[in-house]
């Protein structure tokens, strides 16, 4: 049975283990670069600003030991750390615009991507679709973006998403549905025009 994060980082706090503090990074590593990656969309600024995290992680056990235990749950407190250091980079590059929307949730646009035993045709619109969404989510306002990398890259529950960006869970619920809506909009009219496309080829 794998130690839970609360006990790695106690190894960690109380006698400086390593190994322990490695398992933590490498356990979460994939949901911190994914959110990192979606917010910057530059891999080398993405691991920038992983190692920056970790950095800045370090730097706040050193300064407070011992009071982790009173953060909440360790992914947390590490994403608002990431966050962070994600908005700082995108403020000093004037790339960050605070959006506000209010609204309800929608249906979860990945559930309707996924197959469990899609087909060849089914496999090759399956990946179509799925890179069709990846530039259609590169458009998306901000905050929308960053609700969608939270809820999937990183899986965080709406509450932690409201939590972390110091919002309303209505407002976290909201900006979900918005930027699902507009994704639903811009992969329809990215269908009309690969159509239209073809229909001019075949005339």
């Amino acid at each position: 049975m794998h130690p839970a994060d609360e006990e790695l980082i106690a190894r960690y706090v109380e006698s400086g283990d390593e190994i322990a503090f490695r398992t933590l990074v490498e356990r979460h590593q994939e949901k911190i670069f994914g959110y990192l990656m979606g917010m910057v969309r530059d891999r080398d600024v993405a691991n920038d600003l992983f190692q920056e995290t970790y950095v800045r992680v370090i730097r706040a056990l050193a300064a407070e030991r011992g009071s982790y235990s009173h953060q909440g749950k360790w992914i947390n407190w590490v994403m608002r750390i990431a966050r962070n250091a994600a908005l700082d980079h995108l403020r000093s590059r004037k790339k960050w615009a605070d959006v506000s929307s209010n609204g309800e949730d929608g249906p979860d646009y990945w559930d309707r991507l996924e197959d469990d035993h899609p087909g060849a045709d089914s496999t090759l619109a399956l990946s179509e679709d799925i890179e069709c969404l990846k530039e259609c989510i590169e458009q998306l306002s901000p905050e929308q973006r960053e609700v969608l990398l939270l809820r999937h890259e990183s899986e965080l529950t709406f509450r932690e998403i409201a939590e972390l960006t110091n919002c309303s869970i209505n407002t976290a619920l909201g900006r979900m549905r918005y930027a699902l809506l507009n994704l639903r909009q811009m992969m329809s009219d990215a269908r009309a025009s690969d159509q239209a496309a073809v229909s001019r080829l075949t005339q």
